[in-house]
């Protein structure tokens, strides 16, 4: 394995590893102790869940298959396009019954439905401001090692269909931009926040002004809880009281970032903590590990975690490796090395 294949991987397998690891957990704190204490292991949904009730431990959701699903028309389309976009989040929608979906999202669902409507992708996007668009964005970053400016500029295309207002594309920015820095062999953690921090103040020019704090706050807000005082619990429980949980794009890409930092950038601690986190712990756990991911490598995840993910039906389904190599040709045709 090249060293630009273990980032690939690593940021591919870490958005399945945070993202179905951290499915099991409640919407609050209390409710995931009840259920796991501290969750650390591989467990099913609990029966009472309020979206999960019913997936298998190791299920991926939503979160990754949208992101590997326009992977996969990107890689056909041969780049970053809008008809690529759209064609990816339609080609999911459809495939998990969108309409009829208790995993859609809401700015998501009102996006592909005025896309499949036949209105203007560059318009179906202008209410979206939930956190649809940093939870599927970890691939784009992959393509850009190191150029952050071009890991945002595709990030606002993909944006577009469903999530084009300021603070999702600030999120999503933030996420795409940390990737690409992360991707550069032998960089520092430091280097990967600052770069996530760059991100989103880059991608808040774009998109439909909106209201709400932003992004760059929320992260830097979750980073000096992360590296203060406290055990892991209580510091974890602060971002969840202070930084938030929910849907909300600030908030879930800062507690992302404050969980990368307590983690240290480890990709299983971080989908422990993701996990333990609660809230919309799946899509925090899902963007926090595809960041540690590719920071530390394929090779950081534990190999029972690997076997795990690749027992999931649907994990396999999407031939996450053949996914993989599809990034690092298209990586390599445009840096003129294929």
């Amino acid at each position: 394995m090249t060293k630009l294949q273990n980032k690939i991987l690593g940021c591919l397998y870490g958005q399945a590893l945070g993202d179905a690891f951290a499915m099991p957990a409640q919407v609050h704190p209390e409710d995931t102790e009840r259920c796991f204490g501290w969750l650390d292991s591989w467990q099913d949904a609990p029966e009472d869940h309020i979206v999960h009730a019913g997936l298998p431990a190791g299920r991926i959701t939503d979160d990754s298959e949208q992101a590997f699903s326009i992977a996969r028309t990107v890689i056909e389309a041969g780049g970053v396009t809008l008809a690529a976009a759209v064609s990816g989040l339609v080609t999911w929608y459809d495939r998990v019954d969108g309409d009829n979906s208790p995993y859609v999202g809401p700015s998501t669902r009102r996006g592909v439905n005025a896309l499949k409507a036949g209105e203007d992708p560059r318009r179906t996007g202008l209410w979206g401001d939930t956190n649809g668009a940093p939870m599927r964005i970890a691939p784009i970053g992959v393509l850009h090692p190191g150029d952050i400016a071009g890991a945002v500029a595709d990030t606002v295309t993909v944006c577009m269909p469903t999530h084009f207002t300021g603070p999702a594309v600030s999120g999503a920015a933030a996420v795409s931009a940390a990737v690409a820095v992360a991707m550069v062999d032998g960089v520092g953690l430091a280097d990967v926040i600052a770069a996530g921090r760059r991100g989103a103040e880059m991608g808040r020019e774009h998109g439909r002004r909106w209201f709400g704090c932003s992004v760059s706050f929320k992260i830097d807000q979750a980073l000096d809880i992360a590296r203060g005082r406290g055990d892991r619990r209580s510091r974890l429980r602060r971002i969840y009281d202070e930084v938030g949980a929910t849907l909300n794009v600030p908030e879930t890409v800062g507690a992302a970032f404050g969980i990368l930092a307590m983690a240290n950038g480890d990709p299983k601690e971080t989908a422990i903590l993701a996990a333990n986190l609660s809230g919309d712990a799946d899509t925090i756990g899902a963007i926090a590990c595809a960041m540690a991911g590719a920071y530390a490598g394929y090779e950081a995840i534990p190999a029972e975690d690997i076997a795990m993910l690749e027992a999931d039906e649907v994990f396999r389904e999407y031939d996450v490796r053949g996914i993989a190599d599809g990034l690092e040709a298209l990586l390599l045709k445009s840096r003129g090395d294929a």
